[in-house]
């Protein structure tokens, strides 16, 4: 991967979580903490779909591990252009297995970047983490690693 398609890629990802940042923010300055998972969830996804980025809900996610197959053996609450995954709560407080359940995916999805967004925090700043997956091909690619 040379130098301008590495700028590329990065830029590229840059932008999405951009755009996903800006949209919760908004929706949470709006609405504020309090309200279900699922409800941020569908007006995250329709926010971003309005803003012409392809966006996938409840995807589920089949692996394998040492022969055993898992048809959907977990769902990402967002995929986001296939390579952004949007891990969402809507808790008073993020459990430290948060951040680990999203590296777990982000591994078995072979993707380079995550959020996850705690649509229960007072302010949302406060519910925002950037989970890099360095393992990931494409992270790999972009960093030089490969």
């Amino acid at each position: 991967m040379n130098v301008l398609t590495k700028r590329s890629a990065v830029k590229h990802i840059n932008d999405i979580t951009e755009q996903v940042v800006d949209a919760a923010f908004d929706i949470h300055t709006r609405l504020g903490p309090g309200l279900l998972e699922s409800v941020y969830e569908i007006l995250l996804a329709n926010v971003l779909e309005r803003r012409g980025l392809r966006v996938q809900r409840q995807l589920p996610v089949p692996f394998e591990f040492d022969g055993v197959r898992f048809e959907e053996g977990f769902k990402v609450d967002i995929l986001v252009e296939e390579c952004v995954v949007v891990e969402l709560k809507s808790v008073e407080k993020l459990a430290p297995v948060s951040s680990k359940q999203l590296l777990t995916y982000l591994r078995l999805l072979d993707l380079p970047i995550g959020l996850l967004i705690n649509f229960g925090a007072p302010l949302i700043k406060q519910g925002l983490q950037r989970i890099a997956n360095p393992r990931a091909t494409d992270a790999r690619q972009v960093l030089g690693l490969r």
